[in-house]
């Protein structure tokens, strides 16, 4: 029995996939065969098309919540992390049922749908955006777009390729929003970006090909779907189950927190409280983001010369001497030495993925991965909602000058000086007080989040293996194309060897 399927094996291992694609496994619209390309080119478009309303975003938050207004973003982008975190497994599963190609086009139109609605009504703008949370994963998509066109041993470099596409996306389009939004209108900035996000759209319904051929999906095995790969909380609940993964995802929870906290609000914190300009806010984020791609070029010498344990903890201290310097810092030039900061502690996450890859079996590389993301994810609705909240307990809001004031605590010290109620008098000045030794309170929090992640990290056993407990027997071998791997299964089906797995196994969550 072995003896046949290794023979059918090898068969398939000789046959091209071009070979196979000729069969009429695969049957799809769009230009060409399946690549990376195809993948990078939805990521930009899609960013872009965002990153163009940096600036008109910014102001349109503090026109419609001008009282609360750090604490309508926290809010606003913390129910859409939340609603991202819940939806991105069941989204994961149902590719790969339907296919990639389908979910492409439903993450892309409904995450780009509030982008129209900013020039007609403010209020459903914010509303849409916190919905859109449901469809707003895009990046889990894709990829898994880019493992069905790629071999495993090719698969970190273009996941790299993905990551640096957004950060380009990134790196002119504010700069080009903010420029229009001057120069001519908000509206003009909002049409722009309007098309931008229907030419992404029209772009996978023609030129992106499915990825997931008909015949390698697990429906068409014959294997039962299973649903607690949908579940949002699985991966979570296996994490105590290693001593090595819940340390790694201890560190995880708490440097991530501060960090999408941070990228929830630093450019409006820039803007409203620190009086940066639409040119320098765009300025800013180029900067920052171009020192990253640096900082990520020069990761692989690190964990050479460090070890991947010692480069999570170098990230770890870049992370919080950065968030110390937006805490405490008052002055521009003190954001501008934290952005350099937060440019290096950019290394962090992929040092930490890079931590699990190695010390993973080949076998258990999508259940560790997993568990990590699945923490990530929570933190990017919790963070948000954490810096919004803080704000708002310290009275750090705005004026209708636009800045930074203590709420009613400072008229309410001259009410009770001119009245002569000194009952709550003495305490009032500690407000006032904390308001000018640190501006930016959610920061000062976050840096000792990420002191307490330096902690942990520091007793993560490097030499160990991550999943031991976590064996998994269906994923495919390294190597194997997709048709591969669908003609062993099928094999070992037809064979009366062991039956197939539910869907996909517990390895791929996310």
């Amino acid at each position: 029995m072995p003896t046949k399927v290794s023979k059918k094996v090898a068969g398939m291992i000789i046959r091209s996939r071009k070979t196979i694609l000729k069969d009429g496994v695969m049957t799809t619209s769009g230009i060409g065969e399946p690549s990376v390309y195809h993948a990078l080119v939805v990521i930009f478009l899609e960013f872009f098309a965002w990153g163009l309303l940096t600036m008109p975003v910014i102001s349109v938050l503090k026109e419609t919540f001008p009282e609360h207004t750090f604490l309508m973003n926290g809010l606003i982008m913390g129910i859409k992390g939340i609603l991202s975190f819940l939806s991105a497994p069941l989204i994961g599963a149902l590719s790969d049922v339907w296919g990639r190609k389908f979910f492409l086009l439903v993450t892309v139109f409904f995450t780009c749908a509030p982008i129209p609605l900013m020039s007609i009504n403010h209020w459903w703008f914010f509303a849409m955006i916190s919905i859109s949370g449901v469809f707003a994963v895009t990046f889990s998509v894709v990829f898994a777009y880019v493992a069905d066109v790629t071999e495993e041993n090719e698969r970190s470099l273009a996941y790299g390729l993905v990551s640096a596409t957004f950060a380009a996306s990134l790196v002119i389009s504010p700069a080009l929003g903010a420029y229009m939004m001057n120069a001519y209108s908000e509206n003009l900035v909002v049409a722009v970006a309007t098309a931008i996000a229907l030419l992404d759209v029209f772009i996978i319904l023609v030129a992106v090909p499915e990825s997931l051929p008909e015949k390698v999906r697990p429906s068409s095995w014959g294997a039962p779907i299973s649903w607690e790969q949908a579940d949002p909380f699985a991966a979570l609940r296996k994490v105590g189950k290693d001593h090595t993964i819940l340390m790694l995802c201890t560190t995880v929870f708490l440097s991530y927190l501060p960090e999408a906290g941070q990228y929830s609000c630093i450019f409006v914190y820039l803007k409203l409280v620190m009086d940066f300009n639409e040119v320098m806010v765009a300025v800013f984020i180029a900067t920052i983001g171009l020192l990253s791609v640096g900082a990520q070029m020069i990761l692989g010498i690190l964990m050479k010369q460090f070890g991947s344990k010692h480069t999570i903890m170098v990230g770890l201290l870049f992370e919080m001497l950065q968030l110390m310097w937006f805490g405490f810092g008052s002055q521009m030039w003190m954001m501008w030495a934290a952005g350099v900061l937060a440019s290096v502690s950019s290394i962090t996450y992929p040092a930490i993925s890079a931590f699990v890859s190695m010390h993973s079996d080949a076998d258990n590389q999508g259940l560790a991965q997993g568990m990590v993301t699945g923490m990530r994810g929570l933190c990017n609705g919790l963070g948000p909602a954490m810096f919004g909240v803080i704000f708002y307990l310290f009275h750090v809001d705005l004026n209708d000058d636009g800045k930074a004031r203590d709420d009613s605590r400072s008229t309410h010290i001259i009410d009770n000086a001119t009245t002569g109620h000194a009952d709550s008098f003495p305490q009032e000045p500690v407000w006032a007080i904390i308001s000018q030794l640190i501006p930016g309170p959610p920061f000062v929090f976050g840096a000792l989040l990420v002191i307490c992640a330096l902690l942990v990290a520091a007793f993560i056993p490097e030499g160990a293996g991550v999943t031991n407990n976590f064996r998994s027997g269906s994923r495919r071998q390294s190597g194997l194309s997709m048709e591969v791997h669908y003609e062993v299964e099928r094999s070992k089906k037809h064979d009366g060897l062991s039956p197939l797995s539910p869907l996909v196994d517990d390895s791929a969550i996310l």
